[in-house]
């Protein structure tokens, strides 16, 4: 058996000193995440951000850098994420679009209520993403290399 992790995708997004953050139903219960989700076959990962933003958040995502690469093993169900996390901006929204299965809403908050609210986050990688971008951590989009 060949083991590989899971690679995914998420989107760090501030506006007026609130994270963009979507509610989802999980195996745990209702938890926070960033716009998030799996890179797919023949697609490079900023096409796989721009794609899953859209899908979970009804935002266009227009990513500037790349914030990090997180190396997690889920604890209760023991698969392994690499998480690569970019920085940007949203553009239009579209409103009338229904979010991916699973999403409940998007919802806007303040670090202060992450924090707060840490517990209901979908992962430890969440609020560690938030902590590095406040942190001014990001590296150029060419560190990514598509071949």
């Amino acid at each position: 058996m060949q083991w590989m992790p899971h690679t995914t995708v998420a989107a760090i997004v501030e506006h007026d000193g609130k994270f963009l953050l979507v509610e989802e139903e999980t195996d745990r219960g209702n938890r926070f995440n960033q716009p998030a989700g799996h890179l797919e076959d023949n697609e490079t990962l900023v096409e796989a951000v721009i794609r899953e933003t859209l899908e979970e958040s009804a935002y266009d995502f227009s990513p500037t850098a790349l914030l990090g690469i997180y190396h997690w093993k889920h604890q209760h169900n023991d698969t392994t994420y690499l998480r690569f996390a970019f920085i940007g901006k949203v553009g239009t929204h579209y409103p009338q679009q229904a979010l991916d299965e699973g999403i409940i809403r998007t919802v806007w908050m303040s670090i202060d209520e992450i924090r707060h609210q840490a517990h209901l986050m979908r992962s430890p990688q969440v609020l560690t993403c938030f902590e590095d971008y406040l942190a001014g951590r990001q590296f150029p989009l060419t560190l990514l290399k598509h071949l």
